[in-house]
């Protein structure tokens, strides 16, 4: 049976009031209504009485279940805006979130002053969205995107194609707990939204998180802190003399991700906030001289 635009969009939205808010709701809806009939937000309230067919009606129902199963809205549309960026985003590589700006942020502007064609690592890549970001906004910036999960550097891959980036983004498998192999060479910056979540945490996790989400990609240890010692203490052969190493940490994990780099000869620049202002990122150069 076909269906308008705005029954539909009033079918989807009653049946997410099941389980969200009202704006919430609404704004799924829209989102399932456009992801599926490819009309634009604009068109859906300015031709509210055209006919969806069959199809995708069925499409829509499908995708209407698998959210109120509790998958999160990025993995049904396949997508998901971070940083100006349309990415594709699937359950092998985290949903790209608002909070991982301030990261973003603190790297584009230091980067910005590393000279020309600066050499940039984004360890624990994912999507690829922290180094893609770097990439639209440093153009001659040679981005390496790095993960140990191949299925998250297949979405990497297609990110970097899909976002024009070809000629200066590339990927490599790297394990972020272990030395780097010398064929990296050295980097003037390297940023990493590693593993942070405790083991005791990753028990409480939202049920959208823990049971949609990559766990490689949230699990950081026992206390969550295993990715920042490795990398800390060992990527420092892939930096270049005074380069930079740039995280994004968890709630509270701020002083002890600070220590880590202290302890590690890097002198600690600066921390950010996110838009929520909490604590979330920190920037340091590597300022111990090699012996």
């Amino acid at each position: 049976m076909v269906k308008t635009l705005s029954q539909l969009y009033s079918e989807v939205r009653k049946a997410l009031l099941t389980q969200e808010d009202p704006q919430t709701a609404g704004m799924y809806a829209r989102n399932l209504l456009c992801h599926v009939t490819g009309v634009s937000p604009e068109k859906i309230l300015s031709h509210s009485e055209h006919y969806v067919g069959q199809a995708e009606c069925d499409t829509l129902q499908k995708a209407v279940q698998r959210i109120l199963q509790g998958e999160p809205l990025a993995y049904v549309l396949g997508e998901w805006d971070f940083y100006g960026m349309t990415l594709h985003v699937d359950s092998h590589v985290l949903i790209p979130r608002d909070d991982t700006c301030a990261l973003a942020n603190l790297a584009i502007g230091q980067a910005l002053f590393l000279g020309s064609s600066p050499r940039i690592l984004d360890l624990c890549t994912g999507s690829g969205c922290i180094g893609l970001a770097i990439a639209r906004r440093i153009p001659d910036a040679k981005v390496t995107l790095a993960d140990l999960s191949r299925d998250a550097l297949a979405v990497a891959k297609r990110n970097i194609v899909a976002q024009k980036l070809t000629a200066h983004v590339s990927c490599v498998q790297v394990d972020a707990l272990k030395p780097p192999a010398p064929f990296l060479g050295k980097f003037d910056m390297i940023v990493s939204n590693p593993p942070y979540v405790t083991t005791e945490e990753m028990e409480q996790l939202p049920h959208s998180v823990k049971d949609f989400e990559p766990a490689m990609a949230l699990h950081g240890g026992e206390d969550g802190l295993d990715f920042y010692r490795a990398i800390a203490g060992n990527f420092t052969a892939a930096l270049k003399p005074g380069g930079y190493l740039c995280f994004e940490f968890g709630m509270g994990q701020g002083d002890a991700v600070c220590r880590i780099l202290e302890e590690n000869g890097f002198t600690v620049m600066e921390r950010a906030k996110d838009f929520n202002e909490r604590e979330r990122a920190v920037m340091a150069r590597y300022t111990r001289e090699e012996e």
